[in-house]
This record gives C-alpha cells, structure tokens and sequence, in this order.
C-alpha cells in the first residue's frame, strides 16, 4: 500500500472518528503492512481492532497532545496523518463568511487554531518520533481554497486564511524535517468535497459526481501518497495525484 514504509509500520492518525480520518483507518488496516495504528479523537472510538490503539484526547489542546506524547514516547512513527480540521459550528457561532463585515475575530482566530496552529503543534511534539533514519510520512489534510493562486472566487475568509496557513507551516516544516530526516516526506492534500459532517451543509450545490464518499477518498488519498518520494516533501496535492499551486 506503501512502498516507501517498512512492513509492520507504525501509524498516528488525528481526527479518528471523523468521515476521512475514520476511513483512513479502516484502508489501512485493510493491509498487512501496518503494524500498529494510534488513533486520537475527541470521543471514544467506535472502531475495534488488535492493531488499533484508539486514545480519546484532544490533540488541538497541550494536554491532549501530551497525552499522546506519552503514549507513543520516542518510538518511531512511520505516517502521521491528520484529519483535523473545521468549517462551521454552531457552538462557536461560525460559517464561512461571504462578505468581509462577516469577519469576526473569536471565529477567525478558532478556525485558524484547529486548521494551522493544531496540526504544526502536533508535527511539533512528534518531532523526537519522525526525527532520525527511518523513513516517515506526514499527510496533513488541507483544501484548494488554502491556494492564494486558486482563489477565484473570494469568501470563505477564515477557512482560506487558514488553510493557507497550514500550507505554509507544512511547508516550512518540511524543510526543518528533510536535515533531521532524510526519508522524511511532508504533503498537505486536497481531499475533494467528501460526503462528511463538514461539508453537509455546502452539498447541495456539488454534482452527484463529484461528491466523494470517505472511502473514496481515503483509497486515493493513499495512493497519493503512495507515489510520492523524499524529493517531494513540501508539496500539495489533490485526491487525483495532481499537483496544486500554493
């Protein structure tokens, strides 16, 4: 499933028993390859297995964080894949703002913190577990409305801003990772419109076609990754294996 990671490999996925990162899981424990699987989410997991480690933590707090610091110690990690991220909630009074009077700075400061600042803290307090010979993954979900040469359309100011801001913290900490480990590779991928919570309420002007179910996603996301080598850490790219300008 992947060529570049050794049988038996040890996986961290955030965001668990969300729609992507829940069937992440599922595609890879499809496969003999992975050895064990680390699965963070905010709420007990539902899914079960002998390779499943399933933490209930909060990783877009220090303590939750920590608590997966503790669990997987200095041991390697061999793909860090993180499903975090939000559009909209009603707890925190937030949609995707159409106009700029719409901005609000509790909400855009919320949104930046789950999209950019959560998944660098987390490469962040990994950083001992992805460091050293072995070879690792980091595939962090981003979205193409994060491209400032994609953006076409306007709107969606915090989601942009956001997105655009964890492309660019993957990016630099590529490059931090690529002199501490050399078979280190850093994607930020576009998953596609998927059939989940978050864009439920953004679905009804999507085509049938191209409204993806997670385990769509989850087998092209993999193969994405798949195909990709050191030489491309610090890129982004959709579900189709296409490049996507920054």
């Amino acid at each position: 499933m992947l060529s570049h990671l050794p049988k038996g490999f040890t996986a961290v996925v955030s965001g668990a028993n969300g729609g992507i990162g829940s069937a992440i899981i599922k595609a890879l424990l499809s496969s003999g390859q992975v050895g064990e699987i680390i699965a963070t989410s905010r709420s007990p997991l539902t899914l079960n297995h002998p390779r499943l480690k399933a933490l209930t933590a909060d990783v877009t707090t220090e303590y939750g964080r920590s608590l997966l610091v503790k669990q997987m110690g200095e041991r390697p990690i061999h793909l860090l894949f993180n499903a975090i991220g939000t559009l909209h909630d009603d707890a925190h009074h937030l949609q995707p703002e159409k106009r700029l009077e719409q901005l609000d700075e509790i909400a855009f400061n919320h949104v930046m913190h789950i999209n950019a600042t959560t998944p660098a803290l987390l490469v962040a307090s990994l950083k001992p577990s992805l460091q050293g010979t072995h070879p690792t993954i980091i595939a962090s979900l981003s979205a193409r409305v994060g491209s400032i040469t994609d953006n076409g359309y306007g709107g969606w100011y915090s989601y942009r801003a956001s997105k655009a801001a964890h492309n660019m913290l993957m990016k630099t900490a590529s490059i931090e990772l690529a002199r501490l480990n050399k078979q280190s590779i850093v994607l930020c991928l576009h998953p596609g419109t998927t059939d989940t919570v978050l864009s439920k309420p953004f679905q009804a002007r999507v085509p049938g076609e191209k409204l993806f179910t997670p385990d769509f996603v989850a087998e092209q996301l993999l193969q994405v990754i798949s195909k990709r080598t050191p030489g491309d850490t610090g890129s982004f790219w959709d579900w189709a294996g296409k490049p996507i300008e920054w």
